[in-house]
């Protein structure tokens, strides 16, 4: 699998987080290989939403990569597990896509021995500190591009999702009216998304 181009990455945040869905995320590591189609974004979009680490222009050396070009990786720590976000926008604009799902796809074996063996394989990605956690990606991969080698984002199959869901973002009651906005976006029926409901 090859890097996308950069010019993936130059189009709005809400328009990136639902053209990552069927994306593959790829780490290549001297553990080896993993990677797993994208089934679960959410939109974070910078000065004017709650919800974002750099609501009002906040500008931390956490946030400092989401004020350049889009395309590159912002990590960060969260109750212990990393996070893994796309910056999105134009210089300046600072937002970014969090990648909350994916489904497995190479390096299965790495993942289990990463995540525990004897877990349900689609109990292994659906959630954003899940996935890091599944592919090694941690606050050291923070501002690499996502379009060059080691981690980076491919085309996959090439084949655009049939569906696909939106609703609220998960995990940010505190932040006023932002709470309600309809930035997640999901893979309809893919079991690999973070909140899907099993039929029992």
């Amino acid at each position: 699998m090859e890097p996308m181009d950069k010019r993936f990455f130059k189009q709005s945040t809400l328009q990136l987080a639902i053209n990552l869905l069927g994306k593959t995320l790829v780490k290549e590591s001297d553990a080896g290989v993993t990677a797993g189609k994208i089934v679960e974004t959410e939109a974070y979009k910078g000065p004017h939403d709650r919800a974002a680490h750099s609501f009002n222009n906040r500008r931390t050396k956490r946030t400092e990569v989401m004020f350049g070009p889009s395309g590159y990786t912002y990590t960060y720590v969260m109750h212990t597990h990393c996070l893994v976000n796309v910056v999105s926008a134009e210089v300046g604009q600072p937002e970014a896509v969090l990648i909350r799902a994916i489904e497995p796809l190479v390096g299965i074996d790495l993942i289990l021995a990463r995540r525990g063996e004897g877990k349900a394989l689609h109990e292994l990605t659906n959630g954003p500190g899940k996935l890091t956690k599944a592919m090694g990606i941690d606050i050291t991969d923070y501002g690499l591009p996502l379009f060059e080698k080691p981690l980076f984002i491919a085309d996959g199959d090439g084949i655009a999702p049939e569906e696909i869901s939106k609703g609220p973002r998960i995990g940010i009651e505190n932040s006023g009216e932002a709470k309600d906005y309809p930035w997640r976006f999901w893979i309809a029926n893919n079991q690999f998304v973070s909140r899907y409901r099993r039929k029992k």
